[in-house]
């Protein structure tokens, strides 16, 4: 446990002025998506509770909240451990994602001003600048701020909201969606189209295009997650 209960802790941020109970579940939660705590690991509530100098009760209660959301699992006898994030998960996500964003991407592109036009523009530059460097980490916020950009000048708070909800999700698949180098290039290429089509209310083409720039990203995530998968049954064949 000792090698993810510090990163947990800084996620956390006991300092917050939130409900104990909220900012224990939010840090688990994050912790678990984000890989931090890895599939398989049993989460012990008692050590936890040591290592946070918290009562055991906010621990037990976001872990239910969490098993509800089908991230981890009770194990009669053993605990509750982390479950893994599955093709179907993905496949699921990815859908809710390209509705979210349709929507989002067709009203802002209808009020958006001059200067956020502009401010949208200046991102693609800087992303451009990045991908050159091959400063990677750079690049992939980028593409989030590019993506929550778009949820913000939609004008649509409650949209936002929801597709904050699922932040740590999309996080984690956009790092593996990122992680190769003409992946990125493609991506940034897509970006650019949407940003076009945006400027210019082609809002016959743009709902096709977010399809199919998600369509793109979400195969690469499975064709990734499966290969992984399948590593990890052929190291335990061997061992």
């Amino acid at each position: 446990m000792d090698s993810y209960i510090d990163e947990v802790i800084e996620i956390m941020d006991l300092s917050q002025n939130k409900p104990l109970n909220e900012i224990v579940f939010e840090g688990f939660r994050q912790a678990i998506i984000k890989g931090i705590i890895p599939v398989g690991e049993r989460i012990n509530e008692k050590e936890c509770a040591v290592q946070l100098n918290i009562s055991r009760t906010p621990i037990r209660e976001a872990l239910r909240r969490i098993e509800k959301e089908g991230l981890v699992e009770y194990i009669p006898k053993f605990g509750v451990v982390v479950k893994k994030i599955s093709v179907e998960d993905a496949e699921e996500i990815y859908q809710i994602r390209k509705s979210l964003d349709i929507l989002a991407t067709t009203n802002a592109m209808k009020i958006m001003s001059a200067k956020e036009f502009s401010q949208m523009e200046n991102l693609l530059e800087e992303t451009k600048r990045a991908n050159e460097a091959e400063e990677v980490d750079k690049v992939i916020q980028y593409f989030s701020d590019f993506n929550m950009m778009i949820y913000q000048y939609s004008r649509m708070p409650r949209l936002e909201a929801i597709v904050r909800k699922l932040r740590e999700y999309l996080m984690r698949f956009r790092d593996i969606s990122l992680s190769g180098e003409n992946r990125r290039r493609k991506a940034l290429n897509e970006h650019c189209q949407i940003f076009k089509m945006m400027k210019n209310q082609e809002y016959d083409k743009i709902s096709d295009v977010i399809e199919e720039h998600l369509d793109y990203s979400k195969s690469f995530v499975i064709q990734e997650m499966v290969r992984v998968q399948e590593g990890v049954k052929e190291s335990h064949g061997r061992s």
